[in-house]
């Protein structure tokens, strides 16, 4: 006796999904809400559980092939055998058009082939891999694959002579400050990727984290397995190409930036951190200040908040902030919903949770929409600015730059002198369309002054 699991609903606009990896054989035994697949879909990345308990029988739908809601994945029943064949639709193809392990269609970009999901990505870190590859076409009359599922071929490579799969530069160097063998960590994140919660925990249960470099010397750059090789977009990736070009298409965009000065706003991070970490769990980063600054200016100015209609100009009665985030399969921008009512301590929650669980690939469809203006931390990676590109039906985007210390000139008691400030880039890319030069000029000087002002003891929430 056995029975079917099928791809289920996976948010209200979605219609279809990819199969971007299986993480069970035929012949495994599954329990009820074990991971059984990893599906890619146009809003977001995800595991599929099994609503059943007991052995896979049969795989219907091969890893790179994209179904619609509700049709059959996998045939479960009660191991006695009945279920039928181990062959996978399109096997045959599927290893013909793998002749290396680097050319695997659901890698990670950039990274070598194994189970993904996002930056600092990630997800988990973060992350979940999107692959929607062209994949071959399944031969007229498929062979018996030499191995259960086609995952089994590309995950083996990502799986020798360490448990990690793909891990992320950030784990590799906190891994190297502190002692830690990569290849003795069992991971936690998807499909058993290491992540940086599994490298501390490593180190604190050996003591290593006690004895770190005191002078850490330089990493060298490690050579990617993917130069000299071709690969195939991910689905992700084809989503975020196809929407970046309609955008920059059928809008006209231009960019603002103003510097600001954000000692004052350094300082009082410095003041409240400790109680702030205690009394949310969440460290305080710069982008919750960021962020407050910015929804309160989008109420003063709904303009730089607003969405094209036709021949009419929509104006949201929320500010409802997409954050930029970056993982292993590309950018995602999950929403806080509601954000010009929150607190520092709502956003900077609300920000921590969205990015781990986006890395993580844990989000839901409708977390990604709905976004009415975005924010991005380009600042995060060391830049000091960048033009962002505006994706529709938005009309703006503030990009944060890295906040760096540099000699300042300021005015003390009217005279001129100069001082060693914390300083950082705004850029506001706009729609041009709807959005006026002098606009853009209004919201970042309101942006600039709230942040140098620096009055946010009673925003703080704690």
């Amino acid at each position: 006796m056995s029975e079917s699991v099928n791809l289920p609903a996976l948010g209200e606009s979605v219609t279809e999904g990819t199969v971007t990896r299986w993480l069970k054989n035929v012949g495994d035994r599954v329990e009820v809400d074990e991971p059984l697949l990893e599906v890619s879909t146009d809003k977001v990345d995800t595991e599929i559980p099994s609503p059943i308990a007991g052995v896979i029988e049969e795989i219907l739908v091969a890893e790179d092939e994209t179904v619609e809601v509700g049709a059959p994945l996998v045939r479960i029943g009660d191991g006695s055998g009945g279920g039928g064949s181990t062959d996978v639709p399109g096997a045959d193809a599927e290893v013909e058009a793998a002749p290396s392990a680097a050319a695997e269609p659901s890698a990670p970009a950039p990274s070598a082939p194994a189970p993904s999901a996002a930056a600092p990505s990630a997800p988990a870190e973060p992350a979940p891999s999107a692959a929607p590859a062209p994949s071959a076409a399944p031969a007229p009359s498929a062979a018996p694959a030499p191995s259960a599922v086609p995952a089994g071929s590309h995950d083996a490579p990502a799986q020798a002579g360490s448990n990690a799969g793909y891990i992320t530069p950030i784990v590799r160097k906190l891994a190297a400050e502190h002692g830690v063998d990569l290849a003795s960590i069992t991971g936690t994140g998807v499909g058993g990727r290491i992540r940086k919660q599994d490298v501390l925990a490593a180190a604190e249960s050996s003591g290593s984290s006690a004895s770190a470099p005191a002078a850490p010397t330089r990493e060298p750059l490690e050579d990617s397995p993917l130069r000299g090789t071709t690969v195939s977009m991910s689905r992700l990736r084809k989503v975020i190409a196809e929407r970046a070009v309609v955008s920059m298409q059928s809008t006209a965009q231009l960019t603002s930036v103003v510097e600001v000065d954000v000692t004052k706003v350094a300082a009082l991070r410095s003041s409240v951190k400790d109680a702030f970490q205690k009394a949310t769990g969440t460290k305080l980063s710069f982008l919750p200040f960021f962020a407050k600054a910015a929804t309160e200016a989008l109420r003063a100015f709904p303009i730089i908040n607003a969405t094209v209609d036709g021949d009419s100009i929509v104006y949201p009665d929320t500010e409802n902030l997409s954050i930029a985030v970056d993982t292993e399969r590309g950018l995602l921008t999950p929403v806080v919903r509601g954000a010009g009512d929150k607190s520092i301590a709502e956003l900077a929650t609300d920000i921590a949770d969205l990015a781990a669980r986006t890395r993580d690939n844990q989000l839901k469809p409708d977390e990604l929409a709905g976004g009415t203006f975005t924010l991005t931390n380009t600042g995060s990676r060391g830049a000091l600015f960048d033009t962002p590109v505006v994706f529709l039906p938005q009309v703006a985007i503030l990009g944060t730059g890295v906040v760096t210390k540099k000699p300042t000139v300021v005015t003390v008691d009217g005279e001129d002198v100069i001082a060693i400030r914390s300083m950082v880039y705004l850029a506001l890319s706009y729609d041009h369309r709807i959005v006026d030069g002098a606009d853009a000029a209004r919201f970042l000087t309101a942006v600039k002054a709230r942040l140098e002002e620096a009055d946010f003891d009673a925003d703080l929430g704690i």
